[in-house]
């Protein structure tokens, strides 16, 4: 949810030391990422955070390291340690950042749900977004929005250990390269407006039914499962809610459990079906916002790149050719064809002709741009080639090997020479009749590119190009090696729909909620101090009494400080009869009370 902020009178904001020591950790980061990643990037304010919000995230720390002490892979608490996460208060995502770099990672903040595109790019580089949103106290156990207790003390703490953090990397190299679809899109963004009003506190039950409702339909309507939704099945089965060991007795690594208390607590449940990891996995949907009925176990985190390479084998940015250009075209979102001779066409695929299994001609719609090696080529941006672009495909008459292959004397034998009329005849039955203007070659000398004036260009009678189209620029090679997600050269290209930038609104406390967080302040510097008397919590008591009679979790914060003194025995005995009254009435959060109640007396 948005971070609960005071409304301020003040005219200008200052920053502490400290803050602004981070701001420039951050900019560092900030300044070696790509630019099209750049804008995801947003400022942490600690000094936002309320006293509530610090109560959520030690109730939450509390929980987890009570449970997960026994239950999660045995580095997790030593990431905990390691990345400098502690219990008593949400962290400096700066602070993580320059603990992480001894791991070989990074950190930076970003605001709530960042696509997906972004979010694996950022990990491919070796950073993890972290977002800076903190969960509200009615989503205490589990929120479907991303949040500092999901990626801070979810997913940072698995990062110090060098096998999964491997694989991280390597899948997020892999997951950036698999097609997106227009259908994930518009799902990702159903998703993503589903989480956002389940967390905000002004949402009504009419607001979160109209978006499931909304999501239902568009999942429903959903045609085919592309290669992201493959790629985040697996993440969700691994990174996410993943359990490593034996399979009847498996620990938890996946940061969706590690940062849901609730969830830990269920899946290793015998009710919470366990399967043995494999491909198979990317088989299974999953539900972001419900629990999930079956969880996939990994004997080690080997076994996690293994069924990622075995994946990989499927998807087009490997397999190429005509399976890669029907996957492309399927898509419907901007994609990167890329020929043997090295050029790259980026754009919304659109058909092809087929023969014997063979693409001999493809069509991209809408704008196009052509580079090599990642870089656009000077005169081919997608505002020249607005349109669209085609191109022939294959070997040609008279040249045994590919025609980019071809030298100067190649092309002077062939006829092909600049400022002369030309006709290349491919054997698929492709003719190209043109005044050759231009050609050009990559930086290793294969030939890519012969641009024509008045060309025309035909298969079995049907033209594909005809003169008055203006320039035709054929693309030089003779197979499709790989068809990958994005543009070649993102930058100069621009961002796609699959980057499309949302920032979480932060909202005003009520006055209502500015006097509970002064009463949270008031017993979080008890606790920190250890300077308080049975005096002073009684007054804390009796003002939640007459004005906060439902607000379970600060009672709870102090039945622990009553465990400090024998004397408070009476004291904690009236706070827990509260804390029925509050369970009787709200049945739904007697579990959280108890939960807490079990550990009260606990020093975690």
């Amino acid at each position: 949810m948005a971070l609960q902020t005071i409304s301020t009178t003040s005219a200008k904001k200052t920053h502490s030391y400290n803050e602004v020591n981070q701001l420039e950790s951050i900019n560092k980061i900030k300044a070696t990422i790509p630019d099209h990643l750049k804008s995801f990037v947003v400022e942490q304010d600690t000094t936002q955070y309320q006293p509530t919000d610090h109560a959520v995230w030690r109730y939450s720390l509390r929980q987890l390291k009570n449970f997960l002490s026994e239950n999660a892979h045995q580095c997790y608490l030593d990431g905990l340690e390691k990345t400098g996460i502690t219990v008593e208060d949400i962290p400096s995502i700066d602070s993580i950042c320059k603990k992480l770099q001894a791991f070989g990672w990074s950190a930076v903040p970003v605001s709530g749900f960042i696509p997906p595109a972004a979010f694996m790019e950022m990990q491919s580089l070796g950073i993890l977004p972290i977002a800076t949103d903190m969960r509200s106290i009615d989503h205490i156990l589990y929120t479907p929005a991303p949040d500092i207790v999901h990626e801070a003390a979810g997913h940072a703490p698995i990062l110090v250990n060098p096998e999964f953090a491997s694989y991280l990397k390597q899948y997020a190299k892999v997951s950036k390269n698999a097609l997106v679809s227009r259908e994930d899109l518009t799902q990702y963004e159903a998703i993503r407006e589903l989480s956002d009003i389940k967390e905000h506190p002004d949402s009504t039950p009419a607001d979160i039914l109209a978006a499931e409702k909304k999501l239902e339909e568009i999942t429903a309507s959903m045609s085919f499962v592309s290669e992201a939704a493959l790629l985040g099945r697996m993440n969700w089965w691994t990174a996410e809610y993943g359990l490593i060991g034996p399979l009847n007795n498996p620990k938890i690594y996946g940061a969706g459990l590690l940062s849901s208390y609730g969830e830990a607590k269920e899946c290793l449940k015998d009710g919470v079906k366990k399967i043995p990891l494999s491909i198979d996995c990317v088989n299974y949907s999953y539900d972001i916002t419900e629990p999930q009925p079956q969880l996939f176990v990994a004997q080690q985190f080997e076994d996690l790149k293994s069924v990622l390479h075995e994946l990989s084998l499927t998807l087009s940015y490997k397999k190429g050719g005509t399976f890669a250009l029907s996957k492309a075209i399927q898509a419907e979102t901007v994609n990167t064809i890329q020929l043997n001779s090295g050029l790259q066409i980026s754009g919304v695929v659109a058909d092809f002709i087929e023969a014997d299994e063979n693409c001999i001609y493809y069509r991209l719609n809408g704008p196009t741009q052509l580079s090599v090696g990642g870089h656009e080529l000077k005169g081919h941006d997608k505002s020249y080639h607005s349109h669209g672009f085609s191109s022939p495909l294959g070997f040609i008459d008279g040249y045994e090997d590919c025609l980019s292959w071809a030298s100067s004397e190649d092309l002077q034998q062939l006829g092909i020479i600049e400022g002369k009329e030309t006709q290349i005849n491919f054997e698929s039955g492709v003719t190209v009749k043109g005044k050759l203007v231009s050609t050009t070659r990559t930086p290793r000398r294969e030939l890519c590119l012969l641009s024509f004036e008045d060309c025309t260009v035909s298969f079995n009678g049907k033209i594909l190009f005809d003169p008055s189209w203006g320039i035709f620029d054929m693309a030089v090679g003779s197979q499709v090696e790989s068809v990958f997600a994005g543009p070649a050269d993102r930058k100069s290209y621009g961002l796609t729909d699959n980057f499309a930038k949302k920032i979480v609104q932060k909202r005003e406390l009520s006055p209502s909620e500015a006097k509970l967080n002064q009463l949270y302040k008031k017993v979080r510097d008890y606790r920190k101090t250890n300077d308080f008397t049975l005096e002073q919590l009684t007054e804390v008591n009796d003002q939640l009494n007459s004005d906060f009679p439902n607000d379970w979790l600060l009672r709870l914060e102090l039945v622990e400080l009553s465990y400090t003194q024998p004397q408070f025995e009476a004291f904690r005995e009236t706070l827990t009869r509260s804390l029925s009254t509050i369970k009787e009435n709200f049945p739904k959060k007697a579990h959280v009370i108890d939960y807490g109640l079990l550990i009260a007396n606990q020093i975690i």
